[in-house]
């Protein structure tokens, strides 16, 4: 953090973990609602297995699972191991960002854009379809902060949409004659829109940084996770989950990645 007292620092970075976790936990919920047709915005949280009512005791991240040694109190049917373990990562995912952004709106912006790419990876791996609502509220998420900022909304705003669709126009391109030679669909609809919409806050050399970056681990996540497979049952593993890891890890590396490239001509 910078120009701060070690005091204040680990007070932002105590409640940037804090937020993290309750946010991750968030994530969880709405993801296992929207692929088990649920809405994510009504209802209290429940078991999965008896419909429980959870407590807020139950409903404490990584905490609630340690102490309930990852079962349910009333039913005692076991709690994916999941659940601590994305609320874990988003803690540390909105450190990181914290960390690299201070206490700024593109940490804001970047914390939203983190919790909705959790949540579409989760439902990909789950269901292998990703939500239109979601991809729109990356665009939401992009378009808000972006009129925070001040300034010239309609110029930015029009900068991020020609970054986006320099990476996305040309991959729908490349799906599209793909689709024509194989005769099968070689790229899901929601993969492209999720590009698009990610593109918006970067540059387009940034943008290209991921998609290359997400097609290594695409194909990482398919050796690691082959007996993984979607609902269809082809056994395909998800691109969603592979887009999402590299669009959080872009956040925190593609611009000086990006630089460092080009300063070797």
């Amino acid at each position: 953090m910078l120009h701060l007292t070690p005091a204040v620092t680990i007070y932002i970075l105590t409640l940037s973990a804090l937020f993290g976790l309750v946010s991750g936990s968030f994530a969880n919920c709405c993801a296992w609602r929207m692929a088990h047709g649920e809405s994510a915005a009504k209802g209290r949280s429940h078991c999965v297995a008896c419909g429980h009512t959870l407590s807020p005791r139950e409903l404490i991240p990584v905490i609630s699972w340690v102490v309930q040694k990852g079962r349910c109190r009333h039913c005692g049917a076991p709690v994916s191991i999941r659940y601590p373990l994305t609320e874990g990562f988003t803690a540390i995912a909105f450190v990181l960002i914290v960390l690299r952004y201070d206490v700024t709106l593109n940490t804001l912006q970047f914390w939203i854009l983190t919790a909705v790419l959790l949540t579409i990876a989760l439902v990909d791996l789950e269901t292998g379809y990703i939500p239109d609502s979601l991809v729109l509220g990356i665009a939401l998420d992009f378009t808000v902060v972006t009129a925070l900022r001040g300034g010239p909304f309609w110029s930015l705003w029009l900068k991020g949409v020609f970054n986006a669709a320099a990476v996305a126009l040309p991959l729908l391109g490349l799906v599209l004659l793909m689709d024509r030679v194989l005769g099968r669909e070689s790229m899901g609809g929601g993969d492209i829109k999720l590009f698009f919409a990610i593109g918006l806050f970067s540059h387009w050399s940034c943008n290209l940084f991921t998609l290359l970056l997400s097609c290594f681990l695409g194909i990482a996540f398919a050796l690691i996770f082959r007996g993984v497979c979607t609902e269809d049952g082809e056994g395909a593993f998800p691109f969603g989950p592979a887009i999402a890891a590299a669009a959080f890890l872009s956040i925190l590396a593609a611009e000086p990645a990006v630089q460092a490239y080009l300063s070797l001509f």
